[in-house]
């Protein structure tokens, strides 16, 4: 790997002794690492863990991913393992048992949000947010897969969040950046770089924390993250910040064993992570609180406030209410022609969302509106609350379950003529409607699978 000079004589300053070692570390084979998802799957005896991560394992080698139908589930996450130290700034910063409304600025295409999903309480609202439309149905997509029902999804440019005033307690922002702790993954980035789009990048980044620096609470929390090594996008960025807003810097634990090397700017914490270190991609993480102190929070519907969002009728909500399971308290609300279950205690946060951004995506979409009858939905199939005792089950085979997912024409030797909750095993994949002995495919078109399916096709065993 040709590196840039002045990237090469930089990390010399940064790392020293270690550079030779860091310039070895470049040239080898990537580590896998997933996530997995607990409330849909259990983990496999034999996985190396993660430190920093209580549900994150790394794979001996890398699969064929996308030959899983497990992953298409949402049953796990393929994510670095570097960027899961999120759960560590949260953990250590922060109540996760508390009610809180959590921002994912940069969100797709959606390892944090989804990581985010899993460690916030049921009654906290997760705003996962893309600008880009496309990542951002990209980033829909995970987040129905991984089914927490409290989440929406967002995109938005930075600015538009000042709509919406001290409403975060936690800020998550993965700035868009030079990518150099990606040059091993993506060799086509060490071409892209340049001292030029560093400094663009800086100044973008520094836009983005002003842009969304009203939306974060008195006392809240952010979190500020990039994939690079310079400190100009890094350490001098949160400087900057600190400057500009008098944050008060968070000092994170970690345990030497780990790796990550801890460095300091001006009295302010940040941590970074080399892949001869850590095994993992390279990554830098601060955690900063805003200064202040929060207003105390109010939770329920307003009988005096005009909302956007309109809620199911009586009749389609009678039709539904046993597809979820009875644990959750939801609020049934129909947006065009969807019918959504929006837990309770987050309707009126959720509508303030939709009173102010576009939204995507909200809770659970578990029905389609077509004169008297109702289509089940995919957000329903995927959903951690799904109530599987209200529906006719199929389990799949492994090519059965691929076949369905690259939409095509399967039989699973049922007659009949009702909704049909295809799954392998244990894990739901989506719906099919029995036609006589003949199956009508309802997974979504723009989710299929397009690869070819090899002639011998082998189970991952990644999880069971």
């Amino acid at each position: 790997m040709q590196l840039p000079v002045s990237f090469s004589e930089r990390m010399q300053r940064l790392l020293g002794d270690e550079y030779n070692a860091f310039v070895a570390a470049l040239e080898q084979t990537p580590p896998v690492s997933i996530r997995v998802n607990k409330a849909k799957a259990p983990i496999s005896p034999g996985l190396k863990p993660v430190p920093w991560a209580s549900s994150g394992y790394y794979l001996p080698e890398r699969p064929s991913f996308t030959l899983d139908p497990l992953l298409h589930a949402g049953a796990y996450y393929v994510q670095e393992a570097s960027s899961m130290f999120l759960e560590q700034a949260l953990k250590q910063s922060i109540d996760l048992d508390e009610s809180l409304h959590v921002l994912d600025l940069c969100g797709a295409p959606g390892g944090k949000s989804t990581h985010l999903a899993s460690l916030i309480s049921k009654d906290s609202l997760l705003v996962a947010n893309e600008v880009i439309r496309s990542r951002a149905s990209i980033l829909a997509e995970n987040v129905t897969k991984w089914g927490s029902g409290n989440v929406l999804v967002t995109s938005n440019d930075p600015r538009e969040f000042s709509r919406l005033p001290d409403f975060f307690d936690v800020m998550v922002i993965d700035a868009p950046c030079s990518g150099e702790g990606m040059f091993r993954k993506d060799h086509a980035a060490v071409g892209e770089w340049s001292e030029e789009n560093v400094n663009l990048c800086a100044q973008r980044q520094q836009r983005i924390l002003m842009d969304v620096w009203d939306a974060l609470k008195p006392g809240g929390l952010l979190i500020y993250s990039t994939c690079t090594w310079n400190e100009k996008e890094n350490e001098e960025n949160i400087a900057w910040l600190a400057a500009q807003e008098g944050v008060e810097s968070i000092k994170l634990e970690v345990q030497p064993e780990w790796g990550i090397i801890p460095t300091q700017l001006n009295g302010l914490e940040g941590y970074r992570f080399y892949p001869h270190r850590v095994q993992g991609e390279g990554f830098f993480m601060a955690v900063v609180r805003k200064p202040g102190e929060p207003a105390a929070i109010q939770h329920g519907k307003s009988k005096k406030r005009k909302y956007k969002l309109t809620l199911a009728g009586k009749k389609e909500k009678a039709l539904v209410a046993n597809w979820l399971q009875e644990h959750a308290q939801y609020t049934w609300v129909q947006y065009g022609e969807v019918i959504s279950a929006i837990p309770e205690v987050l309707f009126e946060a959720a509508d303030e969302i939709y009173q102010n951004l576009y939204v995507l995506y909200a809770g659970t979409e578990v029905a389609e509106v077509n004169g008297k009858k109702l289509k089940p939905l995919q957000g329903l199939a995927l959903s951690q609350d799904l109530n599987k005792a209200a529906f006719d089950i199929a389990e799949l085979e492994l090519e059965q379950a691929l076949r369905y997912l690259r939409k095509e024409d399967i039989r699973v030797g049922t007659n009949g003529s009702s909704w049909l909750l295809l799954q392998y095993k244990g894990a739901p994949l989506g719906w099919a409607k029995q036609i006589g002995n003949r199956l009508n495919n309802y997974y979504p078109k723009e989710w299929r699978i397009r690869m070819e399916l090899p002639q011998e096709i082998q189970d991952t065993n990644i999880l069971f």
